[in-house]
Parts: structure tokens; sequence; C-alpha cells
């Protein structure tokens, strides 16, 4: 017996993380992507494409779409899908503006549809369960977060580079996810911007930024990005996590994720928790978390992340960017 699917999918962004939403929505039971723009994708062969989203979106053929289009350009796409009555799915970070935020966050509560920014590190498993045992490790009171790439990233996976920054590529995961590991909201930052390097490559964006964050409750954390690790660095991603509370700490070093490969050309920690394929099947947390946003639209309930916690992540990232651009402490 052949189900029909309950969520017809548009993919608005295809590049590699439009490709890789792609895998994960064609292999759901529950979702089949019937449009694209611009351009087609391996895993959407049967979807219509359309020159933009405005024209997918007023084709009437989709229930949901996923925005997988460059930092900067998030913004204007989830309005106009909320006002299409389309449930959200956008890729980290949810916009590069406050003001972006604000009109986004307005466009889809107005609509009441189901969005959700796509911080998947909440699924990490190791990540989970430190959510679960903050309690064994008391209140809160330093953490630091590491997100490094590889230069490979900014030069050459990514066309627009000098659109965005490490921070708001690497760091709005960690802020994100230090948040939601607090409780808490951050109310002063101050950080530091570094450039040198890629903008002798004709790329007019930081090669690492640091941030200091105070939350409301007392606690501080620092957040660090970089992406000029030299491409011989065994993993494309270095990242590491660590929160002390007043009893307890906690450490997250995915470094090595339970696998080494050593060949001729060099050797790796190939990465598995986030993205890999079993048995031809997409698995990992990037996979749950977009079924959990299926499952959210489906039942048309508030996903694990909300929108207004998404904009939180862009209005400390935004201060952070004020306070390196003004050398001076920034309070949201």
């Amino acid at each position: 017996m052949t189900h029909l699917p309950e969520l017809r999918i548009g993919i608005i962004g295809a590049g590699l993380m439009g490709r890789g939403h792609a895998e994960v929505f064609a292999a759901h039971p529950m979702t089949q992507i019937t449009a694209v723009a611009r351009r087609p994708l391996e895993h959407a062969p049967g979807a219509t494409v359309y020159p933009g989203y405005q024209e997918l979106l007023d084709s009437g053929t989709v229930d949901a779409v996923s925005i997988t289009t460059p930092d900067h350009l998030h913004a204007d796409v989830m309005v106009a899908a909320a006002r299409a009555g389309v449930h959200i799915l956008v890729e980290k970070p949810f916009t590069t503006t406050v003001a972006d935020a604000d009109r986004a966050v307005a466009a889809i509560r107005s609509a009441g549809v189901v969005a959700m920014c796509l911080f998947n590190h909440r699924w990490v498993p190791a990540y989970a369960q430190a959510k679960d045992q903050m309690r064994a490790i008391g209140e809160p009171v330093v953490g630091y977060a590491r997100k490094d790439d590889t230069i490979h990233v900014p030069t050459e996976m990514l066309g627009w580079a000098d659109e965005t920054t490490c921070a708001w590529f690497l760091s709005s995961h960690d802020v994100d996810l230090m948040t939601w590991l607090y409780d808490d909201e951050v109310v002063e930052v101050f950080a530091t911007a570094r450039y040198g390097k890629l903008r002798g490559r004709g790329i007019d964006t930081p090669d690492a930024m640091q941030i200091q964050a105070r939350f409301g409750r007392g606690a501080v954390a620092t957040f660090e990005s970089a992406w000029i690790y030299p491409d011989t660095f065994p993993t494309m991603v270095d990242s590491y996590v660590t929160v002390a509370g007043e009893t307890g700490v906690i450490q997250l070093d995915r470094q090595k994720e339970n696998i080494q490969v050593a060949t001729e050309d060099g050797y790796a920690y190939p990465r598995n928790m986030l993205q890999r394929v079993v048995h031809g099947v997409p698995a990992g947390a990037y996979r749950d978390a977009i079924h959990h946003f299926v499952d959210c639209a489906i039942a048309g309930t508030e996903p694990l992340i909300t929108v207004e916690s998404s904009r939180h992540v862009t209005a400390i990232l935004a201060a952070a960017h004020e306070s390196a651009r003004t050398g001076k402490p920034v309070k949201l």
C-alpha cells in the first residue's frame, strides 16, 4: 500500500547545505520534495525547478520550505514564506541582523506557521546528554566553546565568505548550544576580531573572533571561532565545549568520533555525529533535527528551537560584531 506524503517540501538554496537537506527529505517517508529554486538537485529528480523563491512560493506546490541560502539572505525568504502560509526550516544563523530577525519573527508569528532554525547540535547525543546532566553540575559558572575550520571553508567551500564571518558561520551553533545548556540569556558581550590572512587572499572577513559573554544569572562564557587552520588538519572542524558549574564540570570533545583512518595521503578522524549514511540511509544529528521539524510541521506543534531563541542568538552575535568594531563592551 502506498502512503502519500503529508508534507510537500520546497528547497530554496541548491548549494552544499541544500543538497544535505534534500538527501534527508528524500529519504523521509512522510515528505516529498516537489519544488526547488534556481537549479535541480540530485536528490529531488522529480521536483519542479522555479527561477526564484517567490515563484516557488507562488506555485502552491509546497507545504514547507527548507531555506539554505547564504547566511545574509535568509530573512527575505522567511518573510515571504510566512506570508505564503508555508512552514519554514532555515539553516543557521537565523539572520545576520537583529532588524531582519525581528521582521522574520513577526511574520512567522503573525502567519502562525511552524518555523525552526537548524541548530542541529542539540541533537548530537553527547550534547543532548549534557543538557540532561546540567542539574548534576549545579548553577553554571563558566563555559568555553571552540569551533574552528580549515581554510578550505572560506576560500573554496563558500563563495560568499566575505558576506559573513567565522562567528556567524561557526559560533552561532555554540551560542545556541550554550544558552540552551545554561537555560539563560546573554546580557553583555565583549569581542575582538583579527584580520590578515584572509584579507591577503582577497576575502574581507576576519580570520578569527573571540567573544566573552555575560549571562543574566552571572555566568560567563567564551566563544572562539577561526577558519584559517591548515588543510592538513585531520578534520575540517575542530570542536570543543566545556561547562563548569558550582558542583561539577562537563567536557565535550568532538575531535575524534570513534574512527581513525590512515592512508598514503594522510591521517584523518572522519566526522559522523552530524551527518552519516548507515546502510544507505541518512543518519545523525542533522537528520534527527530535520525529522523533528517534519514532526512539528505535520502536528502543528512548537519545535524544540523557537524562533525567539534563534533571534537571541542573532542579537548576541550582532552585539559581538559591534563590540569588535568599537573595542567596547555592548549590552543587549
